[in-house]
């Protein structure tokens, strides 16, 4: 059970402390990083950090874009009449920021071992999805997000959810600004699933409700039907504002694309005929 909670621990904490910005980009605190990477003094992280800078330049990559400096107020001293308060340094981080603190920390600390792991495989799938071709590409978004839909409902279940078409619903139309129904009407694909018809870019704004409305849920122990279906609706509605905020396609006008199971169709044939090519090769 021990080494179960430690396996899993990196990748959950690590999410957990993500954050948003105004404009929809994801980054993490410094100071919020350093106790989980098993750092206890600030001067010994700035260490890290600026080591990790160095590996930034290296690459070819814009320090500032990666590691932005921050100041934040904290209280110094309470419990009086009078509250004291100053400023103190820390970085918003970009994800490959983080990667690369791990990649200078200490290898000694078991949270950073499991941390450079941890990043490495991130680092591996991202190369491998940036090779795959278009289809694969909506292939692999739409299994991540039929594996999340169902950690979703799950979640809603827990919740006291037990209209899903009404949960569901909600997500639509706060993502959308139309219901179920409505969308399959405007795109005119009949009775097909949305996602079903979805390209990797529609696909990855409902990937992004789907797991955003599951970690709200449970971080914030939503109960009741109409509170977890209220939450999937804002956290739809706030994707949809940050789509408009980059000046993105908003997901209604995207067009349709061929259903997925087609696409599977015909990536079996292709594996099908290369078998067949290769054991005719070795005839």
């Amino acid at each position: 059970m021990t080494n179960q909670v430690i396996i899993n621990a990196p990748h959950k904490n690590f999410e957990d402390i993500k954050k948003i910005d105004e404009n929809g980009f994801e980054y993490w605190e410094a100071r919020e990083l350093m106790p989980l990477l098993e750092y206890t003094k600030w001067g010994n992280f700035v260490t890290v950090i600026e080591k990790a800078k160095t590996s930034c330049s290296k690459s070819g990559q814009r320090i500032k874009d990666h590691f932005a400096d921050v100041g934040k107020m904290i209280v110094i001293a309470s419990g009086t009449a009078k509250q004291t308060q100053r400023q103190i340094k820390d970085y918003k981080l970009s994800r490959y920021a983080c990667y690369l603190i791990a990649q200078n920390g200490d290898p000694s600390k078991s949270a950073i071992a499991r941390a450079q792991t941890y990043f490495a495989i991130q680092a591996r799938r991202q190369e491998i999805f940036e090779e795959l071709n278009a289809d694969e590409k909506r292939l692999f978004v739409r299994g991540e997000v039929k594996d999340h839909n169902k950690k979703l409902f799950d979640t809603a279940k827990q919740a006291g959810v037990t209209n899903f078409g009404k949960f569901n619903n909600a997500g639509y139309l706060g993502l959308y600004g139309l219901r179920n129904d409505q969308i399959r009407q405007r795109k005119g694909i009949g009775n097909d699933d949305i996602l079903d018809r979805a390209g990797t870019t529609e696909l990855a704004a409902n990937l992004f409700r789907i797991t955003q409305t599951d970690d709200k849920l449970s971080k914030d122990s939503i109960t009741g039907e109409d509170k977890a279906s209220g939450t999937h609706y804002v956290v739809g509605k706030r994707v949809r504002e940050t789509i408009k905020d980059i000046g993105g396609t908003m997901p209604e006008d995207l067009l349709p694309e061929e259903h997925i199971n087609e696409i599977e169709k015909k990536r079996k044939n292709l594996l099908k005929d290369n078998s067949i090519k290769k054991i005719g090769k070795g005839k």
